[in-house]
């Protein structure tokens, strides 16, 4: 406790309860009692600035008794002048943490601190193209679905899912969707992570794959219109060699100059 007469003591007693704060602010388990310990610290400060002006004070005040260790009083009373300079700069540039310590007071009284943290922003369910068939080729996936079934067709289209390369394929071409396409006369079965398309009167087959899109990395609703093609169409045929060629493999064929 301090004695509010014993300078040692109390200088003492202070410097221990600065070391317990020290410690004990290393981790906050309740951040509502930041504001709190701002409060007490600016207090503090303002009593620091004051006490280094009264030491500085008492420095000049008793020069006379100043000597140094061979009895020189001119170089104590030097030392002495010199001490009280140096406690008044160091009253000064508290004076600036004051300052400082004010505003960063006041900025923390608007904190609202609650007790369940905010949740981080969701990932976004996008729709990516694992593989789009047409023609003759697609009619080998519709022979499948018409003697075995919808969901045999659509295990056999997984095997073009690559995982990361066809994500990444589909992400650098575009065929992101926030729902699977959907077109007249096409019938779809949806199981899992996987959405299967297919129309016998157009002959052509398609797998979509439900992928996560951080919100990070999702475009803008303008640019993800202007970079997604509404469905697949004839048009995306010239971009690979194969239409049972996986879109992964296709995409590393043009980047390195390979396709036809």
């Amino acid at each position: 406790m301090p004695t509010f007469y014993d300078p040692g003591a109390d200088a003492g007693e202070a410097s221990e309860a600065l070391r317990g704060l020290a410690h004990a602010t290393r981790t906050f388990e309740s951040p509502q009692n930041l504001y709190g310990v701002l409060g007490d610290l600016l207090s503090g400060v303002q009593s620091l600035k004051q006490i280094l002006d009264q030491l500085a004070s008492a420095h000049v005040k008793n020069r006379p008794r100043a000597f140094d260790d061979q009895g020189d009083h001119s170089i104590g009373s030097k030392d002495a002048l010199a001490a009280a300079d140096e406690l008044h700069q160091a009253a000064t540039l508290i004076d600036q943490a004051e300052e400082r310590l004010d505003a960063a007071a006041g900025a923390a009284s608007r904190v609202a601190w609650h007790e369940v943290p905010a949740s981080e922003a969701p990932a976004v369910a996008r729709w990516i193209n694992v593989v789009f068939m047409q023609g003759q080729e697609a009619g080998e996936v519709l022979d499948i679905i018409d003697a075995d079934g919808a969901l045999a067709g659509l295990n056999h289209l997984k095997y073009w899912d690559y995982g990361d390369e066809t994500t990444s394929a589909a992400m650098e071409n575009g065929y992101v969707y926030d729902a699977p396409p959907s077109g007249p006369l096409e019938h779809e079965l949806h199981d899992g992570d996987y959405h299967l398309a297919y129309s016998h009167a157009f002959a052509h087959v398609a797998l979509y794959r439900i992928h996560a899109v951080d919100m990070v990395d999702q475009l803008p609703d303008d640019a993800r219109s202007l970079a997604a093609p509404s469905a697949p169409s004839r048009a995306r045929e010239s971009q690979r060699v194969s239409w049972f060629e996986p879109a992964s493999i296709t995409a590393v064929r043009q980047q390195r100059g390979l396709a036809l």
